[in-house]
């Protein structure tokens, strides 16, 4: 089934192509009544108009598209490096959008993409509104999503379990002898990921026993300041921690900075475990231990997979990839009294 076109949203609203053209581009010339007529009938079919990008002659797409939450955040930027590469060497072109974490710029790049010409996306995670997938549909436009390990029915993902991955890194903590501990999470609200790793270590601390607990739980966007103003928070608290695990590195340098400049000694005074292993964990002092997300490997499969369903029947399976405990200088064991 091909995507919808102008001709179906005409017959659907019941006016001319020539008015659905005149309704996109100068709606103050259409009549109201009309004008609602081919909106709802726009709506009802996910159209958009395609102003560049077209297939190649041969039937392959020319054009996708990667949607992802910022670019300042250096574990997206490697990886979309690296599936901008894999897509260069079919020829393949790549445009890039950016959400701020926002389902509805998300949506608004979706749009954006596809009208130009994007033949597929490559999605981050799976949770968005109901409202996008159904565009999504719709439009039937071929994507894949990446950084989690699940998708839904149809669709494929490239990634990894983040839950598995804090909890295993919550583990060596306690392993070590820490009991009490507190979290800086990314924002959890419509962001799976990051509720997954947080998930991750609540049920290692649960499972864990021997007076284990997570003493506070700060969350704060991914950005260097916020993770200090959680670490601010965290020894707000009456009951201290003896080690902050951090939903990803940039918060765990933010947090690192701030206790330092509260006097504390690190590791002796507070352990610090960060996710995702971008060059920032090496050179902070003390190095930063840290999860390794493989974030070539996800860029280069994601290209694969998403090219395999754009210009084929999308039967290749959906890759699960593994993540690595990095242990360097931040994580010691805990000085208890």
């Amino acid at each position: 089934m091909s995507a919808p076109k102008l001709e179906d949203v005409a017959r659907l609203a019941g006016v001319s192509t020539a008015s659905i053209s005149r309704a996109l581009n100068s709606p103050e010339k259409v009549a109201p009544e009309t004008r609602a007529r081919i909106e709802q009938a726009v709506e009802n079919l996910g159209y958009t108009p395609n102003f560049g990008g077209r297939a190649l002659a041969s039937g392959r797409a020319n054009t996708v598209g990667a949607v992802i939450p910022s670019m300042a955040n250096a574990m997206f930027a490697n990886a979309l490096q690296a599936f901008q590469e894999a897509l260069s060497e079919t020829g393949v072109n790549l445009l890039v959008a950016t959400t701020g974490f926002d389902p509805d710029q998300e949506m608004a790049a979706i749009k954006s993409l596809v009208a130009h010409g994007a033949g597929g996306l490559m999605l981050i995670g799976n949770e968005r509104p109901a409202a996008t997938w159904a565009f999504l549909d719709k439009r039937r436009v071929a994507h894949i999503v990446a950084w989690c390990d699940v998708a839904r029915p149809g669709s494929r993902f490239v990634g990894f379990s983040n839950k598995d991955a804090a909890a295993d890194a919550t583990r060596r903590a306690l392993a070590l002898g820490h009991r009490r501990i507190a979290v800086i999470s990314g924002r959890v609200a419509g962001n799976d990921r990051a509720r997954a790793r947080l998930d991750g270590v609540r049920d290692a601390v649960n499972g864990w026993g021997d007076h284990a607990r997570i003493t506070h739980v700060a969350e704060a966007p991914y950005l260097l300041d916020d993770g200090g103003r959680a670490f601010s928070e965290i020894m707000a608290q009456r009951e201290k921690p003896t080690v902050v695990l951090c939903g990803n590195d940039v918060l765990a340098a933010g947090a690192m900075t701030e206790a330092r400049s509260m006097g504390l000694s690190l590791p002796a005074d507070m352990s610090f475990v960060g996710f995702d292993d971008i060059g920032l964990a090496r050179v902070v002092h003390p190095a930063l231990t840290t999860v390794r997300v493989p974030q070539i490997e996800i860029g280069q499969a994601a290209a694969r997979l998403l090219l395999n369903g754009v210009n084929g029947p999308g039967t290749e399976p959906s890759v699960m990839l593994e993540t690595e405990f990095v242990d360097r200088q931040s994580l010691t064991a805990p000085c208890l009294p």
